[in-house]
């Protein structure tokens, strides 16, 4: 994805020398569950194991990131696919809103309390501060002054309506299919390698590709059950 605080951190993290991977669920108003969360998060394990221990032999990829997109049915996904990265961005839309007074962070957590446990099992103090983020950023509001008749300042009238900041996502039938959101359209996890830039170098591909093939190799020879 372009706009990422996910991969934000992960590039904050490559430009100091710490091998590091962005893992995002593709989250769908009204269709993804709590139990997504629990499923995304096991279904990158293997990644996440074969990075630890490539980076104690000190085998682990070079110059670059992995960003890891999972598809907003975890459970339903078709495998891992190496991906190149999108650059499009979600409309944004102004949706006008009760002109009560936007409820707090803490409040909206309140009222998804399973949503907040998952995201706690995931990384309790980095869940805790961007999911206040979110309770803080994602209601915008904005003031609309209403002036009477000019001279009239007796007459003068404010007027106050909020509006709430949406965005939307939409299919992407023109893209390739080895584009991230097209493939997590498509069910696939995408592993997208990227430099320090935020760009798909041609020579991190081949490396990309096979450690991505090893590391998968490995979680399915754990799997397989023993004869």
């Amino acid at each position: 994805m372009f706009h990422s605080s996910a991969i934000a951190a992960a590039r904050e993290a490559l430009m100091c020398g710490v091998p590091s991977i962005a893992i995002s669920l593709n989250w769908k108003k009204d269709e993804t569950k709590d139990n997504d969360f629990k499923d995304a998060a096991g279904l990158c394990l293997p990644l996440i194991h074969a990075a630890l221990a490539d980076i104690e032999k000190g085998t682990f990829l070079k110059g670059c990131l992995l960003n890891v997109g999972v598809p907003s049915s975890p459970a339903a996904n078709k495998g891992f696919k190496l991906t190149k990265q999108s650059i499009y961005s979600p409309a944004q839309s102004w949706q006008a809103v009760s002109t009560s007074r936007p409820q707090p962070a803490a409040h909206f957590m309140g009222m998804h309390q399973s949503l907040g446990i998952q995201l706690a099992q995931l990384g309790k103090d980095a869940s805790a501060a961007g999911a206040a983020r979110r309770g803080n950023t994602q209601r915008k509001t904005v003031e609309v002054e209403s002036v009477a008749a000019a001279g009239k300042q007796q007459a003068r009238e404010v007027v106050k309506k909020s509006f709430r900041a949406e965005f939307i996502e939409k299919l992407h039938k023109d893209l390739d299919d080895d584009i991230d959101v097209r493939a997590l359209e498509n069910g696939f996890i995408s592993v997208t390698p990227l430099n320090v830039h935020g760009h798909v170098e041609p020579e991190l591909e081949a490396p990309a590709s096979d450690w991505l093939s090893a590391a998968v190799a490995v979680s399915e020879e754990k799997e397989a059950p023993a004869t």
